[in-house]
């Protein structure tokens, strides 16, 4: 497939890394002559310079010869003009446009009225704040992903000093009698990505994570020796950007008491006009002192949300210090998601890898459900369905050799019925597998599932 992306930031060159590997043919746009530089040298793809905005900057990309638009630049006037010119240069092509106003649903509405056809448009921080939400309530769970429409459960935690997991190998872990579907599928230990085995043993700071089923989820969580529930009373939020304004928002109808502290004097009016019952504070939510004067200690979560990556992480550091029971970090660049971890920021959310994962889904649309990616693109979780030409299908688990470095964490039946498979389990036409691979077995996995006409796709 031909895949024209507008913007090389660091969304649009993990889309096209991947897409490159997967034996697309990709170009990428970008206005700046460093990144472009940047971008020739570490991709296997066409890069133009230039302002996806300009028609005859997309010509120079082959706008007219391509099959889909992907455009994820920095600004949305931009990406919705390159979705104008892609409709009237190549009218078959597929169009996805990143749309980071809280305005993204009347946009959809505009753009349909004015017969702009855009085949989706993402607004990320719609999803983390979702994800937000979903963890919140957990002190020692740093994240929960969903699969099969939520009956698969995949929760992320760190082993933290004095924890009972602390140098138990997985098969001792097993002989514990913990909840039936569950399992460690993922241990990320400092750099390295372990998909793991029974012999591997658990360290103190490894973060793991395992799979549940939502019915088992909080025994399991009480089995790793973590809080299963809390309820929420009090919730800070620092920095007033759209993420922010989204969680004190579906707080408030929770019933929460939220503070969000904003810098701006302007910002912190509009935001006071548009939320009813959060207390809206014009202060520097990352500072010591005003922490302690809105008494910090005790609060139920904090979150991080401001701008700038090493504000976040110092201000959760602190507020943890101070006595929050739950922190979380927005970070927008990929490399310092390990780095925060190892620091005691347990939980973190990053819009682009967000964006990535929405996009990535909807390019592998049909037998891909899913698609969640982990750190710097170093692990990814994928949920395909298995079709009757499906590599893999009619025989049992422990007779099939999958990717290196890849694992199957749980099936879902047709029926509904959920299993965290033991060696005897046959995968069947229809279930959805849900695999906990390095991004490297990824291509490989796609293969085995995404079949026409009999043959596994290229």
């Amino acid at each position: 497939m031909r895949v024209l992306i507008a913007g090389g930031g660091q969304v649009g060159a993990l889309i096209a890394r991947r897409l490159s590997r997967e034996g697309n043919e990709v170009t990428i746009v970008d206005p700046s002559p460093e990144r472009c530089a940047q971008l020739e040298e570490s991709l296997d793809a066409k890069v133009v310079e230039g302002s996806a905005s300009r028609v005859l900057t997309m010509r120079r990309a082959g706008i007219q010869d391509a099959q889909m638009l992907i455009s994820v630049t920095d600004t949305d006037e931009v990406n919705l003009l390159a979705c104008l010119i892609a409709q009237a240069e190549a009218p078959g092509a597929i169009k996805v446009a990143r749309v980071r106003t809280h305005e993204v649903d009347e946009w959809r509405s505009v753009a349909a009225a004015a017969g702009l056809k855009v085949d989706l448009i993402i607004h990320p921080e719609r999803e983390l704040a979702e994800r937000v939400m979903r963890v919140i309530r957990l002190p020692g769970v740093s994240d929960v992903v969903d699969f099969a429409d939520g009956r698969v459960k995949l929760f992320g935690m760190q082993v933290e000093p004095g924890s009972w997991l602390i140098g138990k190998t997985l098969l001792q872990l097993q002989d514990a009698g913990p909840p039936r579907d569950s399992l460690v599928a993922m241990i990320f230990r400092g750099s390295q990505v372990i998909i793991p085995h029974g012999a591997v043993d658990l360290r103190e700071g490894d973060q793991l994570y395992t799979v549940a089923t939502s019915v088992n989820l909080p025994d399991v969580i009480r089995f790793m020796g973590l809080t299963s529930s809390g309820r929420l009373e009090r919730v800070f939020v620092i920095g007033g950007k759209q993420l922010g304004i989204t969680c004190a928002e579906l707080l408030e109808q929770q019933g929460v008491s939220v503070k969000l502290f904003e810098r701006d004097a302007r910002r912190s009016a509009r935001i006071a006009e548009i939320l009813d019952k959060t207390l809206v504070i014009r202060a520097d939510g990352t500072d010591q002192g005003i922490l302690e004067e809105e008494n910090v200690q005790g609060v139920d979560a904090f979150l991080a949300f401001t701008n700038d990556d090493e504000d976040n992480i110092i201000a959760s550091l602190l507020a943890r210090r101070l006595g929050a029971h739950k922190v979380v970090a927005l970070i927008n660049r990929l490399n310092y998601l390990p780095m925060a971890q190892r620091l005691g920021v347990h939980t973190t959310v990053s819009p682009r890898l967000a964006a990535v994962d929405m996009i990535l889904q909807f390019v592998r649309k049909g037998r891909v459900m899913s698609v969640t990616t982990f750190r710097e693109e170093e692990a990814e979780a994928i949920e395909l369905v298995a079709t009757e030409r499906s590599k893999y299908v009619g025989r049992p688990l422990k007779d099939l050799r999958f990717p290196r470095g890849s694992i199957v964490g749980a099936i879902v039946r047709p029926d509904g019925e959920v299993a965290v498979p033991r060696g005897d389990v046959l995968i069947q036409p229809g279930d959805r597998v849900i695999f906990f691979t390095l991004e490297s077995a990824v291509p490989q996995l796609e293969q085995a599932f995404l079949v026409e006409s009999g043959r596994a796709r290229a």
